[in-house]
């Protein structure tokens, strides 16, 4: 179970800098961390469809007709109709879709949370330090550990009954 600060505090000692205690501390990792972490997290979790925050969510149309994709949404996986801008477009009354929902860092797996922190890591490099060799090791890390944490998620155990009813697997027997 992570917290924000924990994260953060992890990505700065991977570049060798002390670690934050508090968002409102007044020093630059600190306000690196708080206006990097949100957008690089959300973008880090729409890169790839990680099976802890991926969500099926039923739709209905609001008032005007339109199905609104919620905004905890991050990216749309599948869904039955055509996505414009924050809406879906399609003629039924009900949908179901399957997305990338925003998750808070205490429901991270171990395996993301390192890569969070080192894509942290990744981002905080060059402001603080101004060290491109660093910033390059820091890379290949973060590029090693996203295969890595890619691959743990994908060979994660599935739900048996979703794949007992697929029906490729039923005309076998």
């Amino acid at each position: 179970m992570f917290t924000k600060i924990d994260l953060c505090s992890m990505a700065l000692l991977k570049i060798g800098e002390k670690p934050i205690q508090s968002w409102r501390e007044d020093s630059a990792p600190a306000q690196l961390a708080r206006t990097l972490f949100d957008p690089t997290v959300d973008a880090l979790l729409a890169t790839f469809p990680w099976r802890f925050a991926t969500q099926n969510l039923v739709l209905t149309k609001n008032n005007d007709g339109d199905f609104i994709i919620p905004q905890n949404v991050l990216r749309v996986l599948k869904c039955e109709g055509q996505i414009m801008g924050d809406r879906i477009n399609t003629s039924a009354d009900t949908i179901e879709i399957s997305a990338i929902v925003k998750t808070d860092p205490e429901h991270f797996p171990n395996y993301f949370a390192t890569l969070v922190a080192t894509k942290l890591a990744v981002e905080f490099c060059i402001p603080l330090l101004g060290d491109t060799n660093v910033f390059r090791m820091i890379t290949a890390l973060y590029e090693s550990e996203f295969q890595s944490a890619k691959f743990i998620d994908s060979t994660t155990s599935t739900n048996q009954s979703n794949i007992d009813k697929f029906s490729l697997i039923n005309s076998r027997f």
